[in-house]
C-alpha cells in the first residue's frame, strides 16, 4: 500500500490577531506534491486539517507542513502525530512558517526542533552548510547566496542536527529586532524523536525558492531522510 504524504497549508489566526498569508501556499504545495509522488509517496493536500482522519494520521507516512497560526488540531489528531512520530509510523517535514505555528500545542516545538521567534530581516545572505553529507545539502556548495526572510528560533532542541545557516557578519544587525541568539542562526535541521524523523527548513518564503532546482532538491533530499524511518 502506499504511504501518504499530507501537505498541510492551512493558514489560521495567531491568538492575538490574524496571521499574514503566504501568496507562495498554492506553488509550494504542488511542488510537494510532485516531490511526493517522485518519492513514491500518495499526496493528499489539504488547507483545513479538520478534514483529515486521526486514524489516517495514526496509520502513517509523512506530514509535510507549510503552515501558520494556531492550526487547529484537534486532540486526538495531535495524539495520532505525536505517537506515530514516536514509533516512527509518521515523518515529518517543516517548510518555512511551520515553526510559526501551534502555539498552543505544548508537544509542537519539540516536534519541529524549534519554535519562530522573529524574523528582523528579509534580504539577501549567505548560506553556510554545515552538514554536507546530509541527502538534502550533498549537491550544494559549502557556502552560496540566497533571498529569504531570516527567521530567529527559541527553544531549539540540543539534538538537532543543524545542516544549514547564516554566515557570520552577513546580516544588517542595525534593523529594528535585529539580535544574535545563544544558538546561532540556523536555517536547517533535522533530528529523531523517538524512532521517528523530523527534517526542517526555514527557507522558502518566495515563489523563486520553488522554481530553483537547488531548492527543489534540497527538500526532496530531506524527505527522503525522513522517509528512511517512516513506516
Amino acid at each position: 500500500m502506499t504511504r501518504p504524504l499530507f501537505v498541510v497549508t492551512e493558514v489560521a489566526p495567531y491568538r492575538d490577531g490574524p496571521a499574514g498569508v503566504h501568496g507562495v501556499l498554492p506553488q509550494a504545495a504542488e511542488a510537494l506534491r510532485e516531490l511526493g509522488s517522485m518519492a513514491g509517496l500518495s499526496p493528499v493536500l489539504t488547507s483545513d486539517v479538520g478534514g483529515i482522519d486521526p486514524a489516517e494520521l495514526a496509520a502513517g507516512g509523512v506530514l509535510a507542513l507549510f503552515t501558520i497560526g494556531e492550526t487547529p488540531w484537534s486532540p486526538a489528531q495531535r495524539a495520532a502525530v505525536a505517537e506515530g512520530v514516536r514509533a516512527g509510523r509518521l515523518g515529518i517535514l517543516g517548510v518555512h512558517s511551520a515553526t510559526d505555528a501551534c502555539r498552543d500545542w505544548d508537544d509542537y516545538g519539540s516536534l519541529l526542533g524549534a519554535r519562530f521567534d522573529g524574523h528582523p530581516w528579509t534580504a539577501e545572505f549567505t548560506v553556510e552548510v554545515t552538514g554536507p553529507a546530509h541527502p538534502a545539502t550533498g549537491h550544494l556548495a559549502s557556502s552560496f547566496t540566497w533571498h529569504d526572510e531570516v527567521y530567529l528560533f527559541a527553544g531549539m532542541r540540543p539534538d538537532a542536527t543543524v545542516l544549514l545557516r547564516v554566515a557570520e557578519g552577513c546580516l544588517d544587525m542595525t534593523v529594528p529586532g535585529a539580535r544574535l541568539p545563544e544558538i546561532g542562526m540556523p536555517l536547517c535541521w533535522c533530528h529523531t524523536e523517538g524512532v521517528g524523523r523530523v527534517f526542517y527548513t526555514s527557507l522558502g518564503h518566495f515563489p523563486g525558492a520553488w522554481e530553483t532546482p537547488s531548492y527543489l532538491r534540497h527538500v526532496a533530499g530531506g524527505l527522503g531522510w525522513v522517509l528512511e524511518t517512516a513506516a
